[in-house]
This record gives structure tokens, sequence and C-alpha cells, in this order.
């Protein structure tokens, strides 16, 4: 499905039809299908709803506007156009910051955000070295099975998985793999997320090496206090495709309980 929102066109994956919707926003380098193996795994009682942000997947490569306001707005098109009344915001990495500034917005029909090895709201520290090693992480197939291998798991992926990455990493446009090592992952919303008002979760790999444990326990819990975290053992930075099971089931029980507390 394509939907036309904020002067871009946005490509979505769209299945169920619960009353209570999963909008999953994936990470730099990954795709909508990043989240299939988690969607698999989830009660067939939600929708799930998954997009590919601008210039990623099958979504168009605007020359320009790839800051998280841009990608949030991009977002929250969707969901209006989707007419989602009741739903929770499930967002990985990259989108995981997007995500909080949604929340940070207090829309209506926001139940709950998950944060998935979330990049925090405040800029990251990187050296000019470290950023041009980023920003050249997903140019060729060798470095991406480099990042793979050295950076992004901790556990092995299949091989379907692993081409999946590869194949999602190179196809993105080159203003939207620069866009965030010099962009986006610079911005602060620090401020902002400190109204986030609703049931927040934090799941972490317990062997993250791209948003450690320790970075959001020091960046973003302070921020929003009442967010609780869970650490998967043995797990790096693509617990969607590392664990999904293992990410299904956390999803699952904070989305019952959710529902639990609304039908009170």
């Amino acid at each position: 499905m394509e939907i036309e929102t904020n002067g871009t066109r946005i490509h979505v994956k769209d299945q169920g039809s619960g009353a209570l919707a999963l909008v999953f926003l994936h990470y730099y380098g990954g795709s909508s299908r990043t989240w299939d193996g988690v969607a698999a795994a989830l009660p067939d009682r939600y929708r799930i709803v998954a997009t590919d942000h601008r210039g990623w997947g099958d979504s168009a490569a605007p020359a320009d506007g790839y800051g998280i306001a841009d990608l949030a707005a991009d977002a929250e098109g969707v969901i209006e156009a989707l007419g989602l009344e009741h739903y929770v915001l499930v967002g990985h990495s990259m989108g995981g910051k997007v995500a909080q500034c949604i929340a940070s917005r207090r829309p209506g029909g926001l139940e709950g955000l998950v944060l998935v090895a979330p990049a925090p709201p405040t800029p990251a520290v990187l050296t000019d070295e470290q950023r041009a090693t980023l920003a050249g992480a997903y140019q060729s197939r060798e470095s991406v099975e480099f990042v793979i291998d050295h950076v992004l798991s901790a556990r092995p992926l299949d091989a379907t998985l692993r081409e999946q990455v590869i194949e999602d990493s190179l196809k993105a446009a080159p203003q939207a793999k620069a866009a965030w090592p010099n962009v986006a992952m610079l911005e602060d919303i620090g401020a902002a997320v400190t109204s986030i008002d609703v049931p927040t979760i934090v799941v972490c790999g317990e062997h993250d090496q791209v948003d450690r444990v320790s970075t959001l326990q020091a960046e973003l819990l302070p921020r929003i206090p009442h967010a609780q975290m869970h650490i998967l053992p043995g797990t790096g930075h693509l617990s969607p495709l590392e664990a999904p099971g293992e990410l299904a089931r956390i999803i699952a029980r904070f989305v019952a309980a959710i529902e639990d507390k609304t039908a009170r």
C-alpha cells in the first residue's frame, strides 16, 4: 500500500483488523520487513502497520526532509490516513527516536510506546571519524556484512535474514543514508520527550553496541521516568531479527496490560 503524506509517498504494510493497531517504525538500515518475524509472533487480534521511512524500502526518496520532525510527520500522516483511533507506537533505533518525537506531542489515540534499542533523544557524541564510518557503513555488500558481524548483531542471523539486511541497507537512497549520521542523530529532542505521558517500555539488547544499555539509562530513562526497561540477554542491536519471538512476547504483555487498564 502507498500513502501520500507530508509531500511524499510512503510504503505501508497493513495487516489484521483489530481495534488496537501496532505501528512499527524501523531502524537505520532496515525497512518495514524488519518487523515480519515480530509481527508473525504477535497475537492475531492486533492490526499491524509497518512503514518504510522516506528514502528506505519502497517509499519515495525526496531530495531532502530527513530530519526527525520530517520522519515523524510522515508517520503521523500514515496514522491519520489509515484512520487509526487507538494505537501503540513501536520504534527501533532511528525509528525509536522518531517514535519519541511523535509521542512527545501527545497525539490523540496514542495508547503506549515501545522503544526497541532506541536512539536516545539527545545528540549522539561521535567523532568526525566515527560519523564518516557510519555514513559509509551501507555503501557496499562488504561494508554491510562487516557492520552486521562486528557492530549490529550479537546472535548470528540465518542466511535469509542476513541477505535481507544487506538488501535493505544497500537499497536506501544516498540522501537517506547520509541524513541520519549527519543530521537526525545530532538533533536534540531531550526537552520534548519529558512530556511523554503514555505507558512506555524500553527494550535493550544486553550486547547492543549501537544504543547501549548504559547510554539509555543515562540519556533516556531520566527524561521518561515512568518508562520500564527490559534487557534481552545475549542480544545485540537487531533484536527484531535476532530475537523476534522474545521481543513479540514483551510487546504482547505490554499491550495486554494497556488493554486491561482501558477495559476497567
